[in-house]
C-alpha cells in the first residue's frame, strides 16, 4: 500500500484516520470520514464496528513491538483517533498477545502482569499542534 510520503507498507498506512476510512470502504463500498466511523460504532454499527476492530487490532500489534523494544510506563495516543474512547480498553487487552512479558521456567511461563498503560493525550488530537507551537515559541 503506497504512504502518502513515498514509500510503501508504512506503518501511517494502516494506523491513521485515512486507514480507518480505506478499512470502512473497503468493506462497505461507502467513503466515510474516520470521525464518522467512530461515531457509528459508538451506536453499534456492524460495519463500523468491523472497521474499528481490525484498526484496533493492528494498533495492538504495532504497539506491542515498542513495548517489547522500549518498554514504556504509557504510550500516549494523539490525533484525531485519540478520541475513539474504546481503544484505550481494547488495545491493551489485544496486544498482551504478542507483548514479550513471561520467563520460561520449569516447562511453563510464569505469570506477568502487564503494566504499560495506553492513555489519551491531554489536549486530545491537538496535542501534536500545541507541542510545535511550544517548540516554536
Amino acid at each position: 500500500m503506497p504512504c502518502y510520503c513515498g514509500h510503501r507498507g508504512c506503518i501511517e498506512t494502516w494506523l491513521s484516520g485515512a486507514g480507518l476510512s480505506r478499512e470502512y470502504l473497503l468493506t462497505t463500498g461507502h467513503r466515510m470520514t474516520a470521525a464518522e466511523i467512530g461515531e457509528r460504532a459508538v451506536v453499534r454499527e456492524p460495519a463500523a464496528l468491523a472497521a474499528v476492530e481490525v484498526y484496533a487490532e493492528r494498533l495492538s500489534r504495532a504497539l506491542s513491538l515498542v513495548i517489547n523494544i522500549v518498554d514504556p510506563d504509557v504510550i500516549v495516543l494523539g490525533g484525531g483517533l485519540s478520541n475513539v474512547a474504546a481503544l484505550y480498553e481494547d488495545v491493551p487487552s489485544r496486544w498482551a498477545k504478542w507483548v514479550f512479558a513471561g520467563r520460561r521456567g520449569a516447562g511453563r511461563q510464569a505469570r506477568v502482569t502487564l503494566e504499560t498503560r495506553l492513555i489519551k493525550a491531554r489536549w486530545g488530537d491537538a496535542s501534536g499542534v500545541r507541542g510545535a507551537a511550544r517548540l516554536v515559541g
